[in-house]
Order: C-alpha cells, then sequence, then structure tokens
C-alpha cells in the first residue's frame, strides 16, 4: 500500500511511541535470543509478489501509549504496563476471527507463533477491523459490502493487472484489495483459507483472519524471531511505517485490556477510503497547527480599495395572504416505502458451476403504488448452499433508483447441488420480504472412471485400499458431480445384504452418497470395508442427474493378502 501522511502527534507521544517500537522489534512476539531487525534497504519481495507493493492508502496513526507512574494515577488503570489513549476494543466478530485464527495457525504451524494480536494490528491497519466507512460485518463474519481498495493503474499505486477477470473486485482490465485484510486476488488465489465453513472468501473476516496467519507465517517464519516478524510485515506492505504502525497496534492490543465490542455499522473514526466505491473520498486530514482558513482575493499593499455605491434595492412584492388559521401550508412529507414488488421470476436453476441467468430484482412501492427512490435493499441468500454473490458472499445492499428497482448481482451456482432462497427486504422498515426460490441441479457427467488399476481386493475384516474416481464432461474434469456408490452382487443389479461396507454415522451400510467432485473431477471414497464373507462383489457408481450410465468396479474379499500398493492420481488438467 501506497503510504500517505497521517495525523502529527506530539512530540512526548511521538517520542514514547518511537522508543516502544525499537523495544517491540527487539523483544518481537515472545522470548527470543538478541536479533537484529531487517533495515528498510534490505532484500524486498520480489515482483512476483504484488501484495508487498503499493495497492491503497493504510491508516497508519498510532495509538497513544502512556506509561503508568509506579503508584497510577487517580481515574487511571492500576501500575503496570501502558495503556492506549484511544480504544483497544475490538468488533466482536473481528475478535472472534482473529482468535480463530491464532488457534488454527497454532495447529497447521505450530513453529510460527502468530499471536492473534498481529492479526488484529493488520486488521486495523487496514480497515478498521472490517467498518471502515460505514461497513460493518455479518453474524457470519462477512462485510455488509464489499471493502475494495482502488484500482492498480500504475498511476498512484502499483500496476497489477487484472488476475482474477474481475470475480472478487468487478474489474476485468486491472486489480484491486479486497476484504477487510485486503488481499491482492493473486494473492487470495495462492492463500485464500475457509476459516468459518463454506468457500474461501477474501470478504469474510474469519476466512481473510486465516489467510493473513498463513501469509504471514509462509516460508517457514518463525515470528518469536525479530527478523521474521519484520520481514512478514514487510510482505504485506514494504513500509517501514507500515511496520511500526502495524507493530505499535499490536503491543496495544497485547498490553491493553481488550473488550469485544457490539458489532455496529462503521468506525466514526476511520480515516481513510479504501477504495473508489465510495460516495465520496475525505481529504487528508491536516496537521494540528498547519491549518490555514481559505484564502481571501489578495490586494496590493497601499492601494485602498475604492467603495462603490451600492444599487437601490428593488422594492418587495407583498406576499399573498395565507389562508385563515395561520401560516403557509407545510410541505408533506414524501411518501414511505410500504410494500416490495418482485420484477421477473420467482423461481431460479442452474447447474453446479454455472452461474444464474436470473436476478433478484425488486421494486419499492408506497400504499399507492408509486415507486419510491433511494431506498436502501439488502439481499441475502438463505439455506445450506454455497452460492454466493460475486464477491460480497451471501449479503447485497443496494438502493433503488428513481424508478424505485433495485437489482442484485447475478448468483454464482458453486459446487453443491441443492436448494437454497435469495431474500430482499428493506432496511429500516418492516416490510414483507420477497423471496426467490432457487435451484442447483447437479452438473450432468459424461463418464466416470476410476484413479489406478490395481485390482480392489481385501482380507475378511480389512479395509480396502482408497478408491479415487473422476467425473468427465465432454472429456474435461467436471467439479461439483454428484455420485453414488453402491455394492451390489457381481449381476451389477441385486443390492448386496452382506460383503463389503461403508460406515455411516457408526452403522453398516452398502449405499453412500460421495462428496462433490474438486476442480479437477475427483472424489475419494470413504473407507470401504470387508466383512468376513469371501467372494467378488461389484461396486456400482451411480451419477446423480437421473442419468443410466453406470460405473462397475471389481470388489474381491481373498483368503491371500492382496498387494499393498497404492494406486496413483494422474495429473487431470
Amino acid at each position: 500500500m501506497k503510504i500517505l501522511p497521517t495525523r502529527a502527534a506530539s512530540v512526548s507521544r511521538q517520542g514514547l511511541c518511537t522508543a516502544l517500537l525499537v523495544a517491540s522489534l527487539t523483544a518481537a512476539v515472545g522470548v527470543s535470543p538478541p536479533h537484529n531487525t531487517a533495515d528498510a534497504d534490505e532484500p524486498t519481495p520480489g515482483p512476483d509478489n504484488p501484495q508487498s507493493r503499493p495497492h491503497g492508502t493504510p491508516n497508519l496513526a498510532l495509538p497513544d501509549l502512556r506509561p503508568h507512574s509506579p503508584g497510577g494515577l487517580p481515574g487511571t488503570p492500576g501500575p503496570g504496563g501502558n495503556t492506549p489513549d484511544g480504544t483497544t476494543g475490538i468488533p466482536a466478530t473481528a475478535l472472534d476471527a482473529y482468535k480463530k485464527a491464532e488457534a488454527q495457525a497454532r495447529i497447521e504451524l505450530p513453529n510460527c507463533h502468530i499471536p492473534w494480536q498481529l492479526i488484529a494490528g493488520i486488521g486495523k491497519v487496514e480497515s478498521e477491523h472490517g467498518t471502515i466507512f460505514g461497513t460493518h460485518l455479518n453474524p457470519d463474519g462477512t462485510t455488509d459490502k464489499p471493502i475494495l481498495g482502488p484500482a492498480l493503474t500504475g498511476s498512484e499505486f502499483a500496476l497489477v493487472r487484472d488476475t482474477d477477470g474481475g470475480f472478487w473486485d468487478g474489474d476485468t482490465q486491472y486489480d484491486h484489495a479486497v476484504g477487510p485484510m485486503q488481499f491482492i486476488p493473486s494473492t487470495w488465489k495462492n492463500i485464500g483459507s475457509d476459516g468459518k465453513g463454506g468457500y474461501k472468501n477474501p470478504n469474510n473476516i474469519y476466512d481473510a483472519s486465516l489467510g493473513t496467519a498463513r501469509y504471514l507465517c509462509a516460508g517457514g517464519r518463525d515470528l518469536n524471531k525479530p527478523g521474521d516478524l519484520d520481514k512478514a510485515i514487510l510482505s504485506y506492505n514494504n513500509s517501514r511505517k507500515y511496520v511500526e504502525s502495524v507493530t505499535a497496534w499490536m503491543r496495544a492490543y497485547q498490553n491493553g485490556d481488550v473488550s469485544a465490542l457490539p458489532d455496529a455499522p462503521g468506525n466514526p473514526s476511520a480515516p481513510r477510503v479504501p477504495s473508489g466505491n465510495s460516495p465520496s473520498t475525505p481529504s487528508a486530514p491536516s496537521t494540528p497547527g498547519t491549518s490555514r482558513p481559505s484564502q481571501q482575493p489578495s490586494r496590493k499593499p497601499g492601494t485602498p480599495s475604492r467603495p462603490k455605491p451600492s444599487e437601490p434595492s428593488k422594492p418587495t412584492e407583498p406576499s399573498k395572504p395565507g389562508k385563515p388559521g395561520g401560516g403557509d401550508k407545510p410541505t408533506p412529507p414524501a411518501p414511505a416505502t410500504a410494500r416490495l414488488e418482485r420484477v421477473g421470476d420467482a423461481q431460479w436453476s442452474a447447474t453446479v458451476g454455472e452461474t444464474f441467468h436470473e436476478q433478484a430484482r425488486v421494486r419499492t412501492l408506497t400504499d399507492a403504488g408509486k415507486p419510491t427512490a433511494g431506498v436502501r435493499v439488502s439481499f441475502v441468500i438463505l439455506g445450506a448452499t454455497k452460492a454466493r454473490f460475486p464477491g460480497t458472499g451471501n449479503v447485497f445492499t443496494t438502493t433503488t433508483g428513481k424508478d424505485g428497482v433495485a437489482t442484485a448481482p447475478a448468483v454464482i451456482a458453486n459446487d453443491q447441488a441443492g436448494q437454497f432462497t435469495v431474500r430482499a427486504t428493506v432496511e429500516g422498515r418492516d416490510i414483507t420480504p420477497m423471496d426467490f426460490a432457487a435451484t442447483v441441479k447437479p452438473a450432468k457427467v459424461d463418464t466416470v472412471w476410476r484413479i489406478g488399476n490395481k485390482p480392489l481386493q481385501a482380507l475378511p475384516n480389512t479395509a480396502f485400499d482408497t478408491i479415487q474416481l473422476q467425473a468427465l464432461a465432454k472429456g474435461k474434469p467436471l467439479a461439483g458431480a454428484a455420485l453414488t456408490a453402491t455394492v451390489v452382487a457381481t449381476d451389477g443389479k441385486t443390492d448386496a445384504t452382506v460383503g463389503p461396507y461403508f460406515k455411516e454415522n457408526g452403522k453398516k451400510v452398502r449405499t453412500i452418497s460421495l462428496a462433490a467432485t474438486d476442480e479437477k473431477g475427483l472424489v475419494s471414497l470413504p473407507d470401504l470395508f470387508a466383512d468376513a464373507k469371501q467372494g467378488s462383489f461389484t461396486l456400482r457408481i451411480a451419477t446423480a442427474d437421473g442419468r443410466t450410465q453406470l460405473l462397475e468396479l471389481g470388489l474381491d474379499v481373498v483368503t491371500e493378502n492382496p498387494a499393498s500398493a497404492k494406486p496413483t492420481v494422474p495429473a487431470a488438467g
């Protein structure tokens, strides 16, 4: 991110913060032997890492840390540590996300030692914990509207041409930093994480926080080491001031009593707008003591001004007498929105992996049936589904136009078949919502084949080797295909009542629905076990879209020990 001037601090505050920051980088995150910190002229991330290049304007205002006197001061906390003058409170959802990201990183990357306070420092500087410019976090962690950085055209910030086809930022020419942690789309593609369950969404504070942890820990960094900590933050934004600000906020959260604030819209102290998608961009705050009033047109010294005689004013026309009973009639308020009207189809359908052709569109109306403009309408995707609006998750909010119409972007079906609802509501009004019913149909499979050609054999009461399948459509790997596996007799028709079985909820089953195929069309079957019954069986794989194509695989329960080699997985392009 490009570093712009921030508020000037008092001399005492500045000196204290500088001293504290030196101590912070020396002590790093935890206890570690002394280590020189990275200088500003150390080798910086290469050109293949756009995340570290200028891609927005972070808030680099430092927390004001004031040391306690030995005995404490009246009205202040007790002795020990330093207390920020500004609140160290963090919105509850963001705080929960930071702590869960640390917990997950402790499992995945135990040698990194990343504290949640460092992730929070990034979140504070990048987007005020997801509340920049009136944005707020929904209960699931998604922002109620996208937080987008400026277009990276190479003029004011770095040049990063589009890498995601506009999927996350809506721009097919240039990339933008996205979400509460301001990830470049190409960076998110590499380290994107699912911290909440669902899909990897940079607009979700849980996903973005976990992604931040993985990004900062990359390359085997140990953030207990000052040098690694320094390099990690520089890789996020190659600026010494950025390192100082993030580190200062990390220390403030470590030393302060961090409270979970209610999730509320916006943060009035947010000093920056992260993108050009906001109604207006506030000017940079002035340095105290240097602001000047607007200048009046100057006159040359010594030249007296010549007063001009004022022109006689025209007599005003007498006002028309008002009606008996008082003054003029007041202007009536604009009619309020009373109901929603659906525009377009109520029933939608799409296939797994597609984008719906239909869009949620409603019109806001008064009791008299007249459209109302400028009304905020929210569209929410409801149900057990991975469907989403492009770049915004499961919530999209917009404003009605002059015709009273509000339109949501087309929904991406994703890779999970099923049904869901898109619900439109008017913000701040108790009005009956408008629903759109959507169905995601399973992908149509042309071919299913097994990876590897090793015979499927097992000893009685043992497990078969892992079975992996690939689904194809028109010769290409098919993501999101729904398949069912059934153990049958060798005739391929009669369901088996003995022989190999799967386990589901602790019970033996011989028919099971598989997870959707991944982006390479691959899916692995759950463990398949042989019982005491010896002989040959057939594993029947059927598509879930009603097609009759079947793939039959022989299963043999043998008395001799089968070979233990695992089938290999060829690359699927």
